[in-house]
């Protein structure tokens, strides 16, 4: 054997050791050998990898990857979706789960997989050639974000695949999650705390946390382990027919999965596990929050397929909520970016689930006086699902004499505009739209979006800056920019160019629609497709802005609801101010003209999965153009759903409500037939 290759076999054993007892110490939570004898090993691997550097190899535990801190985490598309589960919360809603699997899957034997369901951050690792590539969380399903850096440092985490048991996939794509087991998440405390540094409230905070470090040296410090639960992707497949066999393939690779992992025949077993796991829940190396519920028959999986979201194949099984008591010590009153006024109670501080709380929402003043609950009361704190904490019971027996009613407040907290709940409704909101603080940004915002005023290059950054100038207040200030422009340009990263391009930006929008404008205003329950409606009806601004609620009920589109939101912004002063500075500022647009046929007015048209020949968007203004009224979801009313690829409950829906559907190729005919397209 050469000297070279000496050195290479030196430093392979090394790293397999180091790399046996990372699991040892961070996935079972059983450590093999003293923290010293580790320490000995690893300087030893690092110290021949400073002699010669042109053989360290791909996944030795002392890279840090990436040591220069990243400025931002780039954007990454999922080949396969990140979807969510359903949830169960009881046997009933188990059972009923089963229930519908096997009116899927007649006269079919069913054997479930169950598994942990972890308290982690989901992510998907992407191996090719059995080298590993990329990471990426979950995001919002569809895209996430590439935090490859941190996981490299994931120390139980297999860098390069090898088995002796098969060849290595040429394309691997694993999901599965990253946590922080219990005894590393309190050894991590204990030494933040002791150098006083911030602590965690849980194992899975502490996790996130670390995986969404710009700086990987961080990630690499904390004790993270992966657990896998799953193949997004295998090239060549992998040749396992069942969700339990493909999870003990993967830990041929190193993987490690669950510690506790069941094939049950029947649902009655799954609840027996369920119990059993939540019994010992305690004495479990990592956290859960509940209990993973999969047919296991990857070829049934396949016959059952997906709803939107989520899989019809899979359930997660939650525990019971824990809850604790304490006392209310106060009740503010918050307002939302839209206006919406949420009643947060203050609470004396309680541990539950692992978390402090201190502040929990009442959502709304219904849901006070469903609770009957009074500063000062106690009260039983649950966390939902293990996530959200929640107010679920009032105890009045314990009610001191001096304990507060709750009120709605008449003045909004923040601007002092009134404030204003339609009846029947729960939320209650500031009538101060175009005025208030609290909405400022996001009133901001909706203004200058494409669909409404188009005001490009006005982005958030832009916004926060002139906040912090003082120079807007409310939308019409945007017009007045103009008068700043030497202080504009002292804005950071905002040179001549910039500021000229926004100026010209806002001076071209002040020629607009009706339509565009009655939406940019942001009304409560004014979306595109009512502002449109509301200015075929009306023709003009000032007949809309004195229109009384009768004549606006008989718009389509607008109900008796949103008749009363409409007519409470048009008589609050602050808007009315904030609207004559617009109109003052010079927003204009063509003189109306004789309204169109409109063979679909006011029909109600929902548009559902994927269009092979154009994006939801454009099939909705097609729709639009003809007067129907598009709608995000199916009901009774809906007059007819088009449907494209892919699409799911909605469509479901609307078979079993009997509603038409049109397929793509029907869709484009019947737009053809009013000239909406070629035919």
């Amino acid at each position: 054997m050469t000297q070279d290759s000496t050195i290479k076999a030196q430093m392979r054993q090394l790293i397999q050791i180091l790399a046996k007892h990372n699991h040892a110490y961070y996935v079972m939570d059983q450590p093999s050998i003293e923290d010293s004898e580790y320490d000995q090993l690893f300087h030893q691997l690092k110290a021949l990898e400073e002699q010669y550097p042109e053989y360290v190899q791909a996944d030795t535990p002392t890279k840090k990857v990436g040591g220069k801190a990243l400025s931002k985490f780039a954007s990454v598309t999922h080949a396969v979706p990140m979807l969510s589960l359903g949830n169960v919360f009881n046997q009933e809603d188990l059972f009923a789960f089963a229930r519908r699997v096997e009116e899927r899957l007649p006269n079919q034997k069913i054997q479930y997989d169950v598994e942990l369901k972890f308290d982690g951050l989901a992510i998907s690792l992407w191996y090719e050639n059995g080298v590993l590539v990329r990471g990426v969380t979950r995001g919002d399903g569809e895209t996430g974000e590439d935090i490859t850096h941190n996981v490299k440092t994931i120390r139980n985490l297999p860098k390069v695949l090898s088995s002796a048991q098969g060849p290595v996939p040429t394309l691997l794509e694993v999901r599965g999650e990253v946590l922080m087991p219990k005894a590393g998440f309190e050894k991590l405390n204990a030494e933040n705390e002791a150098k006083g540094e911030k602590t965690f409230a849980n194992p899975r905070n502490a996790a996130a946390g670390s995986l969404r470090q710009l700086d990987p040296a961080i990630a690499g410090s904390r004790p993270l382990a992966f657990y896998a639960y799953g193949i997004a992707q295998c090239e060549p497949h992998h040749g396992q027919t069942t969700m339990s066999g493909s999870l003990e393939w993967l830990t041929q690779f190193g993987f490690a999965v669950g510690e506790c992992h069941f094939v049950c025949d029947s649902i009655q077993e799954v609840q027996q596990r369920y119990e059993e796991i939540n019994a010992k829940r305690a004495n479990l190396s990592v956290e859960i929050d509940g209990m993973v519920i999969k047919v296991d028959s990857l070829k049934q999986q396949k016959q059952l397929g997906f709803l939107s979201r989520e899989p019809r194949w899979a359930t997660a099984y939650k525990f019971p909520a824990v809850a604790a008591l304490t006392t209310v010590e106060n009740i503010d009153w918050q307002v939302g970016r839209t206006g919406t006024l949420t009643p947060v109670a203050r609470l004396n501080p309680v541990a539950v689930g692992g978390v402090t709380v201190s502040n929990v929402t009442l959502h709304n003043i219904g849901e006070i006086h469903r609770l009957d609950v009074r500063i000062g009361d106690t009260v039983s704190v649950y966390r939902s699902g293990d996530v959200i904490p929640k107010v679920e019971k009032v105890w009045p027996e314990f009610r001191p004499d001096d304990a507060v009613e709750i009120h709605l407040p008449e003045k909004c907290p923040v601007c002092d505009s009134p404030v204003v709940m339609p009846e029947g409704e729960a939320l209650a909101r500031c009538s101060g739209e175009l005025y208030c603080a609290a909405q400022r940004i996001e009133t901001i915002r909706h203004f200058v979006s494409r669909k409404a005023m188009d005001i490009e290059g006005l982005g958030e950054r832009w916004v926060e800056s002139l906040l912090h100038l003082d120079l807007l207040k409310n939308v019409a200030d945007i017009y007045c920019l103009h008068e700043h422009r030497e202080q504009l340009l002292t804005i950071e990263k905002m040179g001549e160019k910039s500021v000229q391009n926004l100026l010209e930006a806002i001076e071209n929008s002040k020629k607009t629609t009706l339509a565009s404008f009655i939406y940019a205003l942001g009304i409560r329950g004014v979306g595109e497709t009512t502002a449109r409606m509301l200015a075929n009806t009306f023709q003009t601004f000032e007949a809309l802005q004195h229109a009384d609620i009768e004549a606006l009920k008989k718009t389509p589109d607008v109900g008796d609801i949103t008749a009363e939101w409409i007519i409470d912004f048009f008589q609050a002063p602050h808007n009315l101010e904030v609207l004559n500075r617009l109109l003052e500022a010079g927003i204009h647009w063509d003189a109306p003209i004789a309204p169109t046929r409109q063979p679909l007015n006011g029909e109600s048209w929902v548009v559902t999965g994927t269009l092979s020949s154009m994006g939801r968007d454009e099939a909705t203004h097609l729709l639009q153009a003809l007067g129907a009224r598009v709608s995000g979801s199916v009901s009774s009313k809906t007059k007819c759903v088009v449907a494209g690829e892919k699409a799911g409950s909605k469509l479901e829906k609307a078979e079993k409500l009997g509603v038409k559907v049109m397929n793509e190729k029907d869709f484009l005919s019947f737009m053809a037939e009013y000239g909406q397209v070629q035919a």
